[in-house]
């Protein structure tokens, strides 16, 4: 439960069709099984206790006397589990019978919720047993003598975990046009349960998938959906136990079918939480609620869900290249109509050899092809330094003839020397003087140069340099337009591999290829026998590290502590506690300090979740402390 993680169970016991007692006793094996994989939040299917296709056996008394028997067992069986529990039976009030979800909790139970959407179509003839659910709670008797809650509209609530609030709807409610959980999100509910019966057919595991993705994306919400399989009858239709659980989207854990296989996984909870907080559409609702509080051992929660070491790169060559081509595209299409507006001539692109200059020349390309100019419009300037090696230097060279730019050499070493002996610098002190020097005279001259040729100066610098602040201010941190702004370095490089992978020209395949080999630097340190002696990625830390925490910062709010436990989890056998704790760290430490240079960014596309825009997506205070994220990361032992 620690840093809002809750360990969910969608459980299909293979039941013996109208024989509760023998379903109970089941229920109660399953639960235990469940318990031992630290389950906290434990669904079972709907009607389990008696069978979903009992068909008109409903109507016998016996029947329903021996469900609410079964489920007393049931409750009493959880008297010394640390977990809530919903099971499906049916349940007689004011001479109707409801098809409800029983919570059960702490040896009892704690309030029924009724089917609000009953069907009686096609294979579906509930109307003939069922009555719809009420909307105001009424109180009726659990079976123990004691009266409970009973209606569409309770919230189950953790004490120990307050962000915790559950409500639930039956298999059909989630189909209809207004299911029930779109009321019980806007109540509070951060997630949902739904006993489910829905029988298979031919691509409905598809449909029934994305349905309960989808309700979890525009609800925020957790779902867990368990269905009935393998037991139930096949008189005329056939159960799979296709179990699903979900979060805001994404499908964290689904069954195989057929197997009635029991899933486990771990559902963020305050990550919901932070998502709705920054989602001013997300009104919550003053409809009334009956709530019902439950009690759960605060521990922390094993991980076992998948947590993705570079969440800004799609898995999968398929899904990434796809994201690769839209990219790009967004890109190209931004400059396309910023060329387009201004009138100018010709983009001006300084040209390193590095993956991020390589990326804008790209996009520039791009863009020109889609205006239908000549690329010769594009003046693509070398500008040799200190640090400049033959191999980044060969690759600007070749990458812009290869690309059919106009080719432009402006040598800095001299400039910079005349201006070391204006500012009295000593050459030999390679101090941030003497790098920053470099870097503003390269943006001095493409800016010059965008002036002569009546055109603009197109950025290089990338999301994760911008969050670091790994910029010269009014040097390379300037521009007219920065076409890769908000795109995390880890992307950058798939963006050109792709971009390597498609082009269809050897030439410049080999040329890209041999970009993406070469160390990140920005080459202001002179080289140590030929090669770069300054690698970016030693002095700021990984930048697939960084990634990873610019996307939780960001993204959704997360604290430090649970940023470095998800962190140290998704880069198991990559980067030690040690290491992953340090560069945290300076993470906040630059993210923080560097905010001045990211107020003042030159417009550029967002293309993803992420950005730093100061007239977007990060309007923070450049003056803002740090200490409260750096204290609780000093708070941390190794």
């Amino acid at each position: 439960m620690k840093q809002g993680f809750i360990k969910a169970a969608a459980v299909t016991p293979k039941i013996k069709v109208a024989d509760p007692k023998y379903n109970g006793k089941l229920i109660c094996r399953l639960i235990d099984e469940a318990v031992k994989e630290q389950a906290k939040v434990i669904v079972f299917p709907e009607l389990c206790l008696t069978g979903y296709s009992c068909g008109d056996l409903f109507l016998q008394e016996l029947l329903l006397t021996k469900a609410k028997e079964a489920l007393q067992e049931v409750a009493a069986h959880t008297r010394q589990k640390d977990c809530l529990v919903f099971v499906g039976l049916p349940l007689e009030y004011n001479g109707k019978l409801y098809n409800v979800a029983a919570a059960l909790s702490g040896g009892r139970v704690l309030g029924f919720v009724p089917k609000t959407h009953v069907p009686g179509y096609n294979e579906f003839y509930e109307q003939r047993h069922f009555t719809r659910g009420m909307r105001g709670a009424v109180m009726v008797d659990a079976g123990d003598g004691r009266q409970v809650p009973m209606g569409t509209k309770l919230l189950f609530s953790c004490r120990q975990m307050p962000d915790l609030k559950i409500a639930a709807e039956i298999c059909e409610d989630l189909w209809a046009p207004n299911p029930p959980s779109i009321g019980h999100a806007l109540a509070g509910a951060t997630l949902m349960v739904n006993l489910s019966a829905s029988d298979e057919t031919t691509g409905k595991d598809i449909y029934r998938q994305n349905l309960v993705a989808g309700q979890s994306a525009r609800l925020v919400c957790g779902y867990i959906y368990a269905s009935a399989g393998d037991g139930e009858s096949t008189q005329d239709v056939v159960y799979s136990g296709h179990n699903l659980i979900a979060e805001n989207g994404n499908i964290l854990k689904a069954a195989r079918r057929f197997l009635n296989e029991a899933i486990y996984t771990e559902i963020d909870i305050r990550r919901l939480k932070e998502e709705r907080r920054r989602m001013t559409t997300f009104e919550m609702s003053e409809d009334l609620y009956t709530e019902i509080l439950f009690d759960l051992k605060e521990e922390e929660t094993n991980l076992t869900r998948f947590v993705d070491p570079r969440p800004f790169v799609p898995d999968g060559k398929a899904a990434r290249d796809k994201r690769c081509q839209e990219i790009l595209e967004i890109q190209a299409m931004g400059l396309k109509k910023r060329l387009e507006h201004t009138g100018c001539k010709t983009a001006v692109v300084g040209i390193s050899g590095g993956l991020d200059s390589t990326l804008a020349l790209l996009v520039t390309v791009r863009a020109f092809d889609l205006l239908k100019k000549d690329r010769k419009g594009i003046l693509a300037v070398t500008m040799p330094g200190f640090g400049t090696t033959d191999r980044t230097y060969d690759n600007a060279v070749n990458l812009i003839r290869c690309l059919g730019a106009e080719f432009l050499e402006v040598s800095i070493k001299d400039a910079v020397k005349i201006h070391f002996c204006d500012i009295r610098q000593d050459p030999n002190l390679h101090d941030v003087t003497y790098e920053n020097s470099q870097a503003r005279e390269r943006t001095q001259i493409l800016m010059d140069l965008a002036n002569k040729a009546g055109g603009m100066v197109i950025g290089t610098g990338d999301l994760s340099e911008l969050a670091l602040g790994w910029a010269t201010y009014n040097g390379d941190h300037m521009s007219m337009y920065g076409v890769n702004s908000s795109v995390p370095k880890t992307l950058v490089r798939h963006l050109v591999q792709y971009y390597a992978d498609t082009c269809g020209d050897e030439k410049l395949s080999a040329i890209l290829l041999d970009v993406l080999d070469t160390p990140v630097s920005p080459e202001l340190l002179p080289p140590e026998d030929g090669k770069i002696s300054q690698k970016t990625e030693d002095l700021v830390g990984p930048y697939e590290l960084h990634d990873f925490y610019l996307y939780y910062v960001l993204r959704f709010g997360c604290s430090p502590e649970k940023i470095y436990r998800l962190a140290v989890y998704a880069f198991e056998g990559m980067y030690d506690k040690v290491t992953i704790l340090k560069w945290l760290k300076t993470f906040y430490r630059r993210f923080f300090s560097q905010q001045f240079k990211r107020s003042c960014l030159p417009d550029g596309p967002k293309v993803g979740t992420v950005a730093v825009s100061p007239r977007g997506d990060l309007r923070m205070p450049s003056d803002a402390s740090a200490g409260i994220w750096l204290d609780e990361l000093e708070q941390i032992t190794v």
